[in-house]
């Protein structure tokens, strides 16, 4: 008896909640379907979780959104953008300085550049012949040449680029961001990255949202058309679909009645939601044939090298997300050469020469078209990998790891162009003028979209947390 009480007490209100919620179109699935069909009342899912004193900018900001190039294993700086003629007149003589402890411990001799430095532009900024496409932007990037980072290791290295913090776990500058400003699209994420066909090393942690809402953490798009997989509907009809998700939306509704919402079941239905606007959203965003062929092969689309069209449609369809709102893109590398990334423990040549001629067309175009849509003045690009290389020889014609001083450039989003900040020591190893660490460039990031760093906070585990930790500032010359 005092079972059948029980069990009445549990089936009794689900029975009444049903009968109304039939009545009222489908209940919560179709009351969220509803509001999802109205594309023209988009507004930030940031406001649904979070206080609206940090679901605005905190000061007017110079960019509304972020377009990462990220260059996987770090790219030598004296090879690109930070030209040594030191190291060209001690080529295969003993270092003169002190090495500090390398990854491998295969020291050889100095190593001068196998690539010709020229200038150009307004500015005059030299760059190597790595980048004859990149070349013709200088006077749109600020070249930062006094990367810092505390990490020679790569796991560790992407983790504190990424997130500010050498161990996984922490929440992405991409999801801050979206955190901070939410996205301006409600049928699409606000945190995309595209995988070129390499996730970097220690895996999509570098994407997450650690503790921050399971929302917030990166959609990972596919180099391809479609651009999700399983991103078309099972059912045969929308309707089907409609009905099914709505009866989701009522389980989830009793589950939270009786035992609450955790986080991980409120993500699952923001996404299953945002999901159901992106079998259609995604496809149109990505589908690049929509594009002129002039536009097509400004990226490098038609070219002979394979990674380079690969490079190019992610370039074109990170600024036909941008146009759409979508608040922070990051681009990791394409498959240009096997598996092999900028890591150029061996073979300089070949490594750093195939890298660049898959990115060198795609990036220039993506600048160039940017400004001609008018949106480079409110899209900040970044370029940078984890950390630099060393000017002295791993072995024979390889470099190893640098975290003591690298090259990173900026453009567009109110940064002022044409510049280079900081400097190196005379072989290109240590940064020695004006210093830049990665909370430096994140706290920079932040300020340029309108946040303040030091109050952007979560609290977690009985302490606020941010992006930046304890530390960052915003670097003021680097504005326009």
């Amino acid at each position: 008896m005092s079972g059948n009480r029980a069990a009445n007490q549990l089936v009794a209100p689900l029975l009444s909640r049903r009968r109304l919620l039939s009545q009222a179109s489908l209940g919560f699935g179709g009351l969220a379907f509803a509001a999802l069909s109205h594309a023209s009342h988009a507004t930030s899912r940031a406001d649904e979780v979070q206080p609206d004193s940090t679901a605005r900018p905190h000061r007017s900001p110079r960019a509304r959104n972020v377009i990462f190039l990220y260059m996987d294993g770090g790219v030598s700086q004296v090879d690109t953008f930070d030209p040594k003629p030191r190291l060209t007149r001690d080529n295969g003589r003993p270092f003169a300085m002190r090495a500090e402890p390398t990854q491998f411990e295969n020291n050889g001799a100095t190593l001068g550049s196998p690539w010709r430095f020229r200038q150009y532009g307004e500015s005059g900024l030299p760059v190597s012949e790595l980048f004859p496409h990149v070349a013709g932007q200088v006077d749109r990037l600020c070249v930062v040449r006094s990367m810092v980072s505390n990490f020679s290791e790569h796991n560790a290295a992407n983790y504190f680029l990424h997130t500010g913090h050498g161990m996984s776990g922490r929440p992405s500058m991409g999801a801050w961001a979206t955190y901070g400003l939410g996205s301006e699209n409600q049928d699409l994420p606000g945190y995309v990255v595209l995988d070129g066909g390499l996730i970097p090393s220690g895996g999509v942690d570098c994407f997450g949202a650690g503790f921050l809402p399971a929302t917030f953490q990166a959609s990972l798009f596919q180099n391809r058309e479609p651009a999700l997989a399983n991103v078309e509907r099972w059912e045969a009809t929308e309707e089907a679909q409609r009905r099914k998700l709505a009866a989701v939306g009522l389980l989830d509704a009793r589950s939270a009645e009786l035992g609450g919402m955790p986080d991980g079941v409120e993500a699952a239905m923001r996404n299953q939601e945002l999901a159901f606007q992106m079998q259609a959203s995604v496809p149109e965003a990505t589908r690049v044939t929509d594009e002129t062929i002039e536009t097509q092969r400004l990226y490098g689309m038609e070219a002979e090298f394979g990674a380079t069209r690969s490079f190019g449609r992610q370039c074109l369809v990170a600024r036909r997300l941008i146009e759409r709102g979508v608040r922070f893109i990051e681009l990791t590398c394409p498959r240009s050469h096997g598996a092999k990334r900028w890591d150029a423990h061996s073979d300089l040549r070949d490594n750093h020469s195939k890298n660049a001629l898959a990115v060198d067309q795609p990036i220039a175009g993506l600048l160039t078209d940017l400004a001609r849509h008018g949106l480079l003045d409110e899209t900040l690009v970044v370029w940078s990998g984890e950390f630099g290389r060393t000017p002295f020889a791993q072995g024979s014609d390889g470099r190893d790891h640098n975290p003591f001083g690298f090259t990173a450039w900026l453009a567009g989003g109110g940064v002022r162009g044409g510049m280079a900040h900081g400097a190196t020591d005379e072989f290109g190893y240590k940064a020695v003028e004006d210093p830049v660490e990665v909370h430096d460039l994140h706290a920079t990031i932040m300020h340029l979209l309108g946040i303040d760093h030091e109050r952007l906070t979560y609290r977690f585990g009985g302490r606020d947390y941010r992006l930046t930790d304890v530390r960052g500032r915003v670097i003021e010359a680097w504005r326009a």
